[in-house]
């Protein structure tokens, strides 16, 4: 026999055979196993060690890959990846090549979805329960959805069409913070230790099938009794919102039990064409005493000693200082509000939240709203300053379109993680932020990579009559001092001293300057010039003129997607106006997975020593 159960895991069907004492001491090396690595590699540890039992309770009833099990954002899906054969390879988590922190549909075939945004996964497990109908398929689609993704409007668009709906989906609650249904009294307790009893349900089972058959009265008299105890229930506990879908509901349950788990997992599994909801109340961070004090805290880490308690000071970066900056001015001019979605932590906000707790808005993971909502701050003369991270921001391109620049309002949006975001992978890159909203009218983009300039441009766009947008980086502010490179300043672009006497000129913006700096550096061609600007939306077709003229060759260098980019448009600019000079474009041409930024700069072409070769390619 193996020194670990976890050895002999190599599928989920591996399980099935488990006894309660077995799977007792497989949840607790699991929880040894996800701690070791994330203090090593960093990732999500509170939410994944929350629902360890959980996701070994679904692989025991379930049979992956034929039943779907989508995890709602798929950061909690460790357990579920080590379970499902991917354990020898648990410790490249997050690492260039290795395992992704979410749910990957390249990555294994019990992924159904590559997830990595909130509040998809019910649309999606509705549509393969749908399709399993059609196909006439008994297999099962499950849903695991946090209670915080339940203020993601897209769940209750899904929510409002699982209604009369014939097919086998179940959808998990995992409710580890907030109370979706107030707790009421006695009674209520009473009546959900009844509902998660083996006892209960199989008397309920058991009556159900004793009156459906008997003829002609039976189906009649169920549905009778059904109602007289549905209207008991809402009178004494209340009512809660799936009934008001006309969605099954059992819970709420424990969901660090494995033995009450799998009681309502089988129950749900009765209710063959229907759809079941399961409310489970999880521990977030369950097992490391640390996470379980502090949760949020340990939702999202970089490595870190497991033997420490993890600093609360946040180091200085771009959205610590963002949110020293924000409330400084809310300081001097009180029309200033400062909105985030469910990223306050995240977006440098907590400062602000604390300070002007009248002026700051967190509307849970609701991006859309927040734009709308911010429109309407803007109508009654307020200042809204909307901060989102880059790749969540995207869900709200119409909102912006609709309802901010078609109107003609202001409104100062700061993408967070712009630019390459390293572990966190595909989903989360921050490339297409500027592709994007540079289709947008009445719009201003600005790109930064130092405080100063974060502080210039975040009093220009509090004054602007315009939609105006700032892109930050991840991390800390580029040292140009330390480079060594004079640079003269021109307002809203820098350019190198040698400017006006060199032939070719290398433009960029953002962060990724520093690396063509560096490589410029290398290459110590005085007939090279090197141009940064700031403001990179909409074109100034006079300036680029007086920049391209005299230059024969540009090399436009672009830490964004290349379709609908900074260079593409700095091309059509070029061609457009007949200017005479040969342009080459380094962007990125395709989706870019997990690893550091480092490594992702030296495999996408826009590390140094890519920028080198080039520049110098003929």
């Amino acid at each position: 026999m193996s020194e670990k159960l976890i050895d002999q895991i190599k599928q989920p069907s591996d399980l099935k055979n488990l006894d309660k004492k077995e799977l007792k001491v497989l949840a607790d090396e699991l929880r040894e196993i996800i701690v070791n690595t994330v203090s090593k590699n960093g990732g999500h540890l509170s939410s994944n060690l929350g629902v360890v039992e959980l996701t070994l309770a679904l692989h025991k009833c379930f049979s992956s890959p034929e039943d779907k099990i989508i995890f709602d954002v798929g950061h909690q899906s460790y357990v579920h990846k080590i379970l499902t054969g991917r354990y020898e390879n648990f410790s490249s988590l997050r690492q260039i090549d290795g395992i992704s922190g979410f749910q990957n549909k390249e990555e294994s075939i019990h992924d159904p979805f590559t997830q990595g945004h909130a509040g998809t996964a019910l649309s999606q497990a509705l549509g393969i329960a749908e399709a399993n109908k059609i196909k006439g398929s008994k297999a099962w689609s499950i849903a695991v959805i946090g209670d915080g993704a339940f203020t993601n409007g897209m769940v209750f668009e899904a929510i409002n069409n699982c209604t009369n709906r014939d097919v086998n989906l179940i959808i998990i609650l995992n409710d580890n913070e907030m109370s979706i249904s107030p707790n009421i009294g006695g009674i209520h307790h009473h009546f959900n230790r009844l509902r998660t009893s083996s006892g209960y349900l199989g008397f309920k089972r058991g009556l159900t099938n004793f009156l459906e058959n008997i003829p002609l009265l039976g189906k009649p008299l169920y549905k009778l009794i059904k109602l007289m105890k549905n209207g008991m229930k809402r009178l004494l506990v209340g009512r809660n919102i799936f009934d008001c879908f006309e969605i099954g509901y059992l819970g709420p349950v424990d969901g660090n039990n494995i033995k009450k788990l799998t009681t309502l997992l089988k129950e749900a599994k009765k209710r063959e064409n229907e759809i079941t909801l399961i409310h489970v109340k999880t521990l977030k961070g369950k097992g490391y005493a640390p996470a379980e004090k502090e949760p949020s805290k340990y939702h999202g880490v970089s490595k870190f000693d497991k033997n420490v308690v993890i600093d609360d000071c946040p180091s200085e970066s771009f959205s610590t200082v963002f949110g020293h900056l924000l409330v400084e001015k809310a300081k001097k001019d009180e029309k200033i509000c400062a909105i985030t979605a469910a990223m306050k932590e995240g977006t440098g906000l907590s400062e602000f939240a604390s300070t002007f707790k009248d002026r700051f808005f967190d509307v849970g993971i609701a991006e859309e709203h927040a734009i709308t909502f911010a429109g309407g701050l803007s109508y009654s003369s307020l200042k809204p300053v909307c901060a989102i991270y880059s790749t969540f921001a995207q869900r709200s391109y119409d909102q912006l379109f609709h309802d901010i620049t078609l109107q003609k309002l202001p409104l100062v949006l700061v993408l967070d993680r712009c630019g390459i975001v390293p572990s966190d992978g595909i989903t989360h890159q921050g490339i297409f932020d500027y592709s994007i909203f540079s289709t947008l009218r009445n719009t201003l983009i600005f790109a930064v990579d130092t405080y100063e300039e974060l502080d210039k441009y975040l009093d220009l766009s509090l004054n602007s009559s315009t939609l105006s947008i700032i892109r930050i980086p991840k991390g800390q502010e580029t040292c140009y001092q330390e480079l060594n490179y004079p640079l003269i300043d021109k307002g809203d672009y820098k350019v190198s001293t040698n400017f006006e006497k060199a032939t070719s000129l290398v433009l960029t913006y953002g962060r990724i300057a520093k690396e063509v700096i560096l490589a410029l550096k290398e290459i110590d061609d005085n007939n090279i010039a090197f141009v940064k600007m700031n403001k990179i939306y909409p074109l100034d077709i006079e300036l680029y003129k007086n920049l391209f003229e005299g230059k024969n060759n540009l090399y436009i260098i672009e830490e964004g997607i290349k379709s609908g980019g900074y260079g593409e448009k700095v091309s059509s600019l070029v061609e457009e106006n007949n200017i005479s000079c040969k342009v080459k474009i380094r962007a990125l041409n395709e989706y870019v997975e997990h690893g550091s930024v480092e490594e992702l700069w030296e495999r996408h072409g826009l590390s140094k020593e890519c920028i080198i070769k080039f520049i110098s390619e003929k």
